[in-house]
């Protein structure tokens, strides 16, 4: 395999002499593949037949469930994890793993609706999201103002409750053990439960200064949380892995989530739109208390505080007023420290897949760390 080096590192591969091999990597890689081939059928199947039977109850029923489903996509991350870690622990059986693989990418669609209600976005992906999409439509029917923002509250909140309670009913239909999917549906309740603690942190921040506010706790919360911890940790738990997995995927899902969110953070400033599909004017413009911009206040001089107190939190903040905070950002060094801050964080990740995992899953996690330190800028 290919060394990284990208923004997270250059990739280490010491091999674990402690978990045993249910697979070899090569093999665990194609059975993933094989396995999301029919984990992607599933969603497909689940969203159509869902979408056929709201439309039976009423037509604007069916369109919600028609814009929930234009959410759903993208890389499907969160399944591919959960499979991995299933046949990484020597799991087997493909259709009980489908539908719970599938869950994580619906519980997925609700925290980005959910996300984006709270932080007034109406784009995901480069294209409208569920209150994007509904604007659109309520403009042709001629309504504007309070009448069209209630509107819009209405159908991001039942949007993402919709994709929420969908997660739920996805991964109960499992045809796994069922003693084991009654555990599986408790975990996706903790993994919700704790990625709302962290959404209140992040929330609560916009309250507080950048040197109160702590970032990467919400990273660990919410990010780390329903994206890496909760789908390695289902996936494991369906394969019967041993007790003592549970801390070491804990460990790397928490690592590889601080790492993802950070990368994030950075392209939200000096990201490229075209290749990432996110404006870089969003995040400053909300004043997000990012570890970036807390780096920045802290390391930065008076005069270069003067100019994100100027710009920061400026809802009509243009490309100019930007790139003068991005000259702050570099220049106090606060891009480099998060930078630093991110490999070491992915660093502590390959560590503890290849030192305390499954060799073929080991590789696997590894492999997608490197990934995420080649996204684009």
């Amino acid at each position: 395999m290919r060394e990284n080096r990208g923004i997270l590192g250059a990739r280490t591969r010491p091999g674990s002499d402690t978990a045993p091999r249910p697979r070899e990597p090569v093999g665990l890689y194609r059975d993933v593949e094989a396995a999301m081939v029919e984990t992607s059928r599933t969603l497909r199947r689940f969203l159509s037949e869902r979408r056929a039977q709201a439309l039976a109850v009423a037509p604007a029923y069916a369109d919600l469930w028609e814009a929930v489903s234009g959410q759903v996509g993208g890389k499907l991350v969160r399944p591919r994890l959960t499979v991995a870690s299933y046949l990484g622990f020597g799991g087997i059986d493909v259709n009980a793993i489908a539908s719970v693989a599938a869950a994580q990418e619906l519980l997925h669609t609700a925290m980005l609706v959910h996300d984006d209600v709270l932080d007034a976005d109406e784009v995901r992906r480069g294209a409208p999201n569920i209150t994007g999409t509904y604007r659109a439509r309520l403009a042709g029917q001629g309504v504007f103002g309070a009448a069209a923002e209630h509107q819009l509250l209405g159908a991001g909140l039942l949007g993402g409750d919709l994709a929420l309670s969908a997660a739920f009913e996805l991964l109960a239909s499992s045809s796994a053990n069922p003693a084991v999917v009654v555990e599986a549906v408790r975990a996706l309740a903790r993994t919700v439960a704790t990625t709302v603690a962290g959404e209140l942190l992040d929330v609560g921040g916009e309250l507080l200064s950048p040197f109160e506010v702590d970032p990467l706790l919400v990273a660990e919360l919410k990010t780390a949380m329903y994206s890496f911890c909760g789908p390695l940790q289902v996936g494991a738990l369906l394969a019967h892995a041993p007790a003592s997995a549970s801390a070491h995927l804990d460990r790397f899902g928490s690592s590889i989530g601080v790492a993802f969110q950070l990368v994030d953070d950075e392209l939200g400033v000096f990201g490229s739109p075209a290749a990432t599909g996110k404006s870089v004017l969003s995040d400053l413009r909300a004043g997000k208390r990012t570890e970036l911009l807390r780096l920045t206040y802290l390391l930065t001089d008076d005069d270069g505080r003067a100019v994100l107190a100027r710009h920061v939190g400026d809802p009509d903040l243009d490309d100019d007023g930007a790139d003068e905070v991005r000259r702050v950002m570099l220049r106090s060094g606060a891009r480099d420290r998060v930078r630093a801050l991110a490999a070491g964080a992915a660093r502590s990740a390959r560590q503890t897949a290849t030192q305390h995992l499954p060799a073929a899953l080991a590789d696997y996690l590894s492999a997608f760390v490197d990934e995420l330190g080649e996204r684009n800028h």
